[in-house]
């Protein structure tokens, strides 16, 4: 069985919960403009790269590298639109609730905003392991490369 108590805020509580969702609204529109500017330097990294000959690259790695630049941007702005998003729906949320003085908008908002970190705490989590993957083969190449001679 729960326990039902209604919790309330006093002036400070209210105060920082405010404040909060101004700089989180903020940070969400600066995200989403962010994203935008993403999704344009993907189009035109895609309108310059079509535009170079197959030939000036020759056999380099860079000439089968030219149409996957736009796909990295396009991916990595849908992955930022995420936790934007999350941060927008806890910002707009927070402000309606303190309007309202609605315990369960502020419930609401608030899941958002755990949400938000959870997702950051998670992305962080793969880019560490990402990079200590990224040292691990970079030893592994060199140990091997210089075992072979090769260096």
């Amino acid at each position: 069985m729960e326990n039902q108590t209604n919790l309330e805020l006093n002036a400070q509580a209210e105060d920082a919960l405010r404040v909060s969702a101004k700089w989180s609204m903020f940070l969400a529109i600066i995200g989403f403009i962010g994203i935008a500017l993403m999704g344009v330097l993907a189009f035109i990294m895609t309108t310059a790269m079509s535009s170079i000959p197959d030939d000036v690259y020759g056999n380099s790695p860079f000439g089968a590298m030219k149409g996957f630049v736009s796909v990295i941007y396009f991916f990595m702005a849908a992955i930022y639109f995420v936790p934007v998003y999350y941060l927008f729906k806890y910002a707009s949320g927070m402000k309606d609730a303190l309007s309202f003085r609605n315990s369960d908008m502020v419930s609401e908002a608030l899941v958002f905003l755990k949400s938000h970190h959870k997702f950051l705490g998670i992305m962080t989590i793969v880019m560490i392991s990402l990079y200590i993957f990224a040292v691990i083969g970079m030893v592994i190449y060199f140990a091997s490369m210089a075992a072979s001679g090769g260096m």
